[in-house]
């Protein structure tokens, strides 16, 4: 298993997270830095210094490291005199007054991503039940991950294909881009990044006249896969909606675009420039 790769979003609110879920009174993490085998601990959550704050820990040094280095969870009960670990980084850990530590890589397609530590401020035995905690909420922020690289994944082949339509590239696959970029969206925590995918929407329809019809956000992501030629069973599926909640979107957006089937819908739709 490979050790590490390239991050570069934090892993926001995850250490208060597992605070809540554990009942550890500190945690703390990172991710994997672009271009380097360390993680940079960016998010403090309990913590009383800032002695840990943007301390880079280097696959295989300390216990952060040595997880990384084994895509495992690894954890010590004392931290300072534990024989398991290196301690390159002794002095900060014991400016912050911990003890007791456990540390749990974050893993994406078989690449460690970043790591999630919690900790006690006495010397006592983590038992499996925290273990387990610990891992659920780091497996949350590999799903993220997942959703944010399939983001940006999406938003670089909506922006490739936008160029190509200007050279005949396929309008259908521009549509099914539109389509599972509106999609994605709901699923993107991040605002700015939320904003850029749906700004790489925009990108591929045409400009609004002005005074023409709005709908809502659901009822055009649902608008969107009909245009491709999805069925409602389909569109469902892909928005993880019940098929009968598909049905109540599309007949909105049908009255409020004056269409009497779903075809004449998705017409008037791109008339409006709300569809490619």
């Amino acid at each position: 298993m490979t050790a590490v790769a390239a991050g570069t979003v934090g892993i926001g609110g995850a250490p208060a997270r597992l605070r809540r879920v554990t009942g550890l009174p500190v945690a703390f993490g990172g991710l994997v830095e672009s271009g380097r085998p360390q993680i940079r601990i960016s998010e403090l959550s309990g913590t009383t210094t800032t002695a840990l704050r943007s301390l880079a820990v280097t696959s295989g040094n300390g216990l952060g490291g040595k997880a990384v280095a084994l895509a495992r969870p690894c954890a010590v009960t004392d931290y300072s005199s534990s024989r398991q670990i290196s301690h390159e980084y002794d002095i900060p850990v014991a400016a912050e007054g911990i003890r007791s530590v456990l540390a749990v890589p974050v893993v994406v397609r078989r690449r460690v991503r970043g790591v999630l530590y919690g900790a006690l401020r006495s010397p006592q035995p983590l038992g499996d039940r925290t273990l387990g905690a610990a891992m659920a909420v780091a497996r949350d922020v590999e799903q993220a991950l997942v959703v944010r690289d399939e983001a940006r994944g999406l938003l670089a082949a909506a922006r490739t294909q936008q160029a190509g339509t200007e050279r005949g590239a396929s309008r259908e696959q521009v549509r099914e881009a539109h389509a599972a970029l509106r999609a994605l969206a709901p699923r993107i925590a991040d605002p700015e990044l939320r904003a850029e995918l749906l700004a790489a929407c925009g990108l591929l329809t045409a400009p609004c006249p002005a005074g023409s019809t709005t709908l809502a956000p659901r009822e055009l992501d649902v608008l969107s896969w009909v245009a491709t030629g999805a069925t409602n069973a389909a569109v469902a599926e892909r928005l993880g909606l019940r098929p009968e909640t598909v049905k109540g979107y599309l007949r909105a957006a049908m009255r409020k675009l004056g269409a009497h089937t779903r075809g004449e819908a998705v017409t008037a739709a791109r008339r409006a420039g709300l569809l490619p």
